[in-house]
């Protein structure tokens, strides 16, 4: 039971990894943000990164770095939950 409990929040940190990456990327090309797929990965990442934007407002910055915060405080959370069970 541990070990697919392990697996699944191994999976499901995997998955939120890559889609904040995949929104990164998106950012660069600026596709239709009424695209079913833009719009999905935009909709799932941004409960996550909304709050590391409250942290860190970009100001005059070119570069957001909420998406780098998130992706390292995620692992850091990921970690403690593996380590747990």
């Amino acid at each position: 039971m541990p070990f697919d409990l392990r697996l699944i929040i191994d999976i499901a940190f995997e998955v939120v990894y890559w889609l904040i990456i995949a929104r990164v990327f998106l950012s660069f090309i600026r596709p239709d943000p009424y695209h079913p797929v833009v719009r999905f990965i935009n909709e799932t990442t941004e409960p996550i990164l909304a709050p590391f934007r409250r942290l860190m407002p970009r100001g005059t910055l070119p570069v957001d770095f909420s998406p780098f915060i998130a992706i390292m405080v995620l692992y850091f959370v990921r970690y403690l939950l593996l380590r747990l069970f």
